[in-house]
Parts: C-alpha cells; sequence; structure tokens
C-alpha cells in the first residue's frame, strides 16, 4: 500500500502535537486510507460483476419489444473481447479478483450479444459496423489472446495482453458515446443505457484506487481513470438531455 500505520513511538510523538479527532489531522489520514483502500479491494470485484450485469435492463427491453431501437452493438462486443482479454491477463499475473469477475463479463457479454443480433437483423449497419464484423472482431481477438502465451514467455506475453486489456477498456466505456450524433441530432440521451453508466462509474473509481494506490498496476489504473471520464461524461449527456424525443423539427 501507499500508506502504512506509524510506528507506535513515531505516532505517540504526533499526538502530543495535533488534536485528537481531528479528520484533517495526517494521523487520521493514515489510520484511515489503508483501511479504506482495503474497502476498494474487496469491493472492486463485486461492483465490475455488478457492471456486467448493469446492461440486463436494456437487453430485457429489447426481448419485450423485439427492436434493439437505436442502441449499439458495440458495447456488447466490446464486453466479450475485453473481459476475455482481463481473464488472460489475470491469470498470467496471477490475480484471482481480475480474471474471476471478467469470466462473467464473457458469459454475460455473450448472452447480451445473442439476445441483440436477435432482434438488430442481419443487414444492420449503424451498430457501428455490421453483425458479421463484430463477430468476426470478437472471434479474432480471442484467438489471438489463446495464443499469445503459446509464442512468448510469461511476462511478455502478459505485458502485450495488458496493454491491449487498456485499449479495449477504453472502448468499452465509450462505446456508448457512439450514439453521440443522434444524441446531439435528437436532443435526447435515450440511446444512453443509464444503469450501465451509473455501474461503470462506481466500477472504475473502485478499481483506479486499488490500482493506483494497492497493486500499483498501470494496466489497471490508466483505463480505469479513463473509463471514470468518459462514464462522467455519459452521465452528463445524460443529464443535460433526459430521455424526452423532439418529434417535429429535427433538421434534416
Amino acid at each position: 500500500m501507499a500508506l502504512h500505520l506509524l510506528p507506535s513511538s513515531e505516532a505517540q510523538h504526533r499526538d502530543d502535537s495535533i488534536a485528537v479527532g481531528s479528520s484533517t489531522s495526517p494521523l487520521f489520514f493514515d489510520l484511515t486510507w489503508p483501511s479504506f483502500l482495503r474497502l476498494c479491494d474487496r469491493l472492486a470485484p463485486y461492483c465490475g460483476v455488478l457492471c456486467f450485469l448493469a446492461p440486463l435492463p436494456t437487453i430485457r427491453q429489447i426481448s419485450a419489444t423485439k427492436s434493439v431501437g437505436n442502441l449499439p452493438l458495440l458495447p456488447y462486443s466490446s464486453m466479450v473481447s475485453n473481459g476475455f482479454v482481463w481473464v488472460m491477463y489475470g491469470l498470467l499475473k496471477d490475480l484471482p479478483s481480475v480474471w474471476m469477475s471478467n469470466l462473467m463479463g464473457v458469459a454475460l457479454g455473450s448472452y447480451y450479444f445473442f439476445v441483440f443480433t436477435r432482434h438488430c437483423g442481419p443487414l444492420a449497419v449503424n451498430l457501428p459496423g455490421t453483425v458479421s464484423q463484430h463477430l468476426k472482431g470478437a472471434s479474432g481477438i480471442i484467438l489471438f489472446n489463446l495464443m499469445l502465451p503459446c509464442m512468448l514467455t510469461k511476462e511478455f506475453s502478459s505485458d502485450i495482453i495488458g496493454k491491449e486489456g487498456v485499449v479495449f477498456c477504453i472502448v468499452l466505456f465509450a462505446s456508448p458515446l457512439a450514439a453521440l450524433k443522434h444524441v446531439i441530432l435528437t436532443k435526447s440521451a435515450a440511446s444512453i443505457p443509464l444503469p450501465f453508466t451509473l455501474a461503470c462509474t462506481l466500477n472504475c473509481a473502485l478499481w483506479s484506487a486499488v490500482g493506483l494506490w494497492k497493486m500499483r498496476d498501470f494496466n489497471i489504473y490508466f483505463p480505469n481513470l479513463l473509463g471514470l471520464s468518459c462514464a462522467l461524461a455519459q452521465l452528463g449527456l445524460k443529464g443535460m438531455y433526459g430521455n424526452q424525443v423532439v418529434k417535429a423539427g429535427l433538421p434534416e
């Protein structure tokens, strides 16, 4: 951890110079910060699973209406690809909290992908791209990451997969912004799924703290800091435009 409890002699010396119970004192910070990091470390994997479960209401709505509306497929195809990359990284780096939570993401992302593609039609091209392109892309990523540890050393392959995970993590968190043009045109943020965005905000905040101050792993904290920024931007759009739809007067 970045900070530790002070030795008893030094703590006694500090006690003489600061007010007991002062929430602004360095000693109070020393005592509470490690506890906060431990709490984040315990909650982060569960929040990761919560993030993967967040699209479930959206998927249920798609099943009920048998239409995907203007929603993009990218969040779900990238969830499968991103999840598998982090499963491999967690296994290679011996981080159970990373690979176990992301294994759930692969399973749920595959289910979301299946339901979405049943109702979007094979000729849809605004996902962005087509269903076939998403399927080929995800399959290629999975195959590449399965072969990488067989061709390179464990350390080198984990470094490559980690950097790859950084890229895909950013795509996953920013993917709802693929509908940004439609949001601005209609002045409606209905195409940004709120449950997924809220879950991403909490998930990224916890993993950023754990990765930065506990694991000290760039591949963990950097994408989550960027993901937190993307999630906050999406919440801003949601607050600005809401779900109302302008039915008339749209620009040509």
